[in-house]
Order: C-alpha cells, then sequence, then structure tokens
C-alpha cells in the first residue's frame, strides 16, 4: 500500500491508501468522471482493466475503518447504477487489496476466464425486486372471516384485562401468524408466476416485516423492463386494498450470483 502525507489543523499524519472494490465489469466501459465511492470525501471511483474484464475501485485510506451505514449506502448505490448500464458482478462490501498491481495479480488474472463467462451471462440483464406488504387491517379481516377460532378468541379477549387472557392472546398470535404465513406462500407463489414468464430466472427473499405478502427477485432482460412494470401494475390493481407492491430496479444482482470476496 502507498504512504502519503496530509496535514490536519497545522500538524501532519501518514496515510496508507489502498484500493477499495466495488464490482467486475467488462473491460470495454467507460466510467462517468463524477462517479463517487465510499470515503471521506467520496473518492472518484475508476477501472483496473485486465484483457476482457476489470475490477471497479477506488483508493481509500486503510487507517479509516469502514462500516458506516453511509459507507454501505454508498457502496450499493454504485453498484445499482452501474447495473442499469453494463452487466456487474458485486464485490463484497469492504474488499481492500494493496495496490492496482494486486488487483490484477491476485483477484482479476486468477478468475478471468469465469468472470468474463459470468458477465455474457448478465449481459442486459438486471436484478428487480418485487416487493409486497398486506394492509394489515386488511389481512387480520380475512382471517377472523376464514377461521372460527380467531373470531372466537377475539371476542373472548374483548375489553378484558391482559393478564387475565395472556394464555388467549397466545393462542390468538399463534393463529394469526400461521394463517398469514400461509397466505403468505399462497401470495408469494402468485406473484412468482406473473414474474416467471418475463425473467431470466426468479428467486423468492425472505420477508422482511411480518406482514410482507412477498419479496422476490427476478433477473430480466432490461429490454423488458416496460413489460415488467405492465405486469407489476397490473398485480397491483388485483391486490389492491389487501396489499401494496413496490418495484425496485434496475439493480446489481445480488441474488443471483454470490457476492466476489478477494484475498488480501
Amino acid at each position: 500500500m502507498s504512504a502519503a502525507t496530509e496535514s490536519v489543523e497545522g500538524t501532519e499524519r501518514t496515510t496508507r491508501a489502498g484500493i477499495y472494490m466495488y464490482a467486475v465489469l467488462p473491460s470495454d466501459v467507460e466510467v462517468d468522471s463524477e462517479a463517487r465511492g465510499v470515503g471521506d470525501p467520496p473518492a472518484p471511483v475508476k477501472l483496473v482493466r485486465h484483457d476482457k474484464i476489470a475490477a471497479l475501485v477506488s483508493e481509500i485510506d486503510v487507517e479509516r475503518p469502514l462500516g458506516r451505514p453511509d459507507e454501505l449506502l454508498a457502496h450499493e448505490r454504485l453498484l445499482d447504477a452501474t447495473a442499469a448500464e453494463v452487466p456487474v458482478l458485486p464485490i463484497r462490501f469492504g474488499a481492500v487489496l494493496a495496490d492496482k498491481g494486486a488487483v490484477v495479480d491476485e483477484f482479476l488474472a486468477p478468475h478471468h476466464d469465469e468472470f468474463d463467462a459470468a458477465l455474457q451471462e448478465l449481459d442486459g440483464k438486471a436484478e428487480y425486486i418485487v416487493r409486497v406488504r398486506y394492509v394489515e387491517a386488511a389481512v387480520l379481516g380475512e382471517i377472523v372471516r376464514e377461521n372460527p377460532e380467531v373470531a372466537r378468541l377475539r371476542e373472548a379477549i374483548r375489553g378484558k384485562p391482559e393478564d387475565v387472557t395472556r394464555n388467549e392472546r397466545m393462542r390468538l398470535g399463534e393463529l394469526i401468524n400461521q394463517a398469514i404465513e400461509a397466505k403468505r406462500q399462497a401470495d408469494t407463489q402468485k406473484l412468482t408466476e406473473v414474474l416467471t414468464p418475463l425473467s431470466v430466472g426468479v428467486n423468492v427473499r425472505e420477508p422482511s416485516h411480518e406482514l410482507d405478502a412477498a419479496n422476490v427477485a427476478a433477473l430480466v432482460e432490461t429490454a423488458r423492463e416496460a413489460e415488467l412494470v405492465k405486469a407489476v401494475e397490473g398485480a397491483a390493481r388485483d391486490w389492491d386494498g389487501r396489499a401494496k407492491l413496490r418495484l425496485l430496479g434496475p439493480l446489481a444482482p445480488y441474488d443471483f450470483v454470490t457476492a466476489l470476496k478477494p484475498e488480501g
């Protein structure tokens, strides 16, 4: 790693610069001169090229520990903005190598062919995520109508102290959670059926909230984005009043490739 000296409030300190890595890209792309990555201040990003592939990188002071939420967000934003334009293989947050030579010798060169093949598979494609969340009052109303025991327990605890109805409340909570899980499975399957004809691949993601109805990632040709939007809008109309849909993307293909972790 290279060393540099900077002045801070009239004193000087030595910093050690390393190369922070974001993604692997095709080598024939160009980087926006305004693009910035992690760091304080945010650092300009560059390419380190090797034959058909390149690493998207920036310099970083390795004496300053990484891990702040804004740094993770900067990493993800840069990856997603890049994925909207070219195929990318994401590199796990926090990957740093000593210098540009190490990026080539320790990372790009040993894996050139597999990275190149993966990028060709991803060419023209990006990840999109569809998140569906139940409207709480609507889904609870469904459960009460469909499950007589839930309706009975709700009436049994109405207006009574919690300590007196603890067992009934616990049982009611269990039944509601079970019912939401069953609905989640069914609604995830419905959403998957909507997305599959438009997608190269579909992955079901873990719920991020207790009221999630579905959380599905799709790898889609970017040329078909308008079709995807139309399909999701149709699903939103079908679920209107019952659940709310949100479409995210284009994103880096986090759910379809394993984030790279260079050794260094």
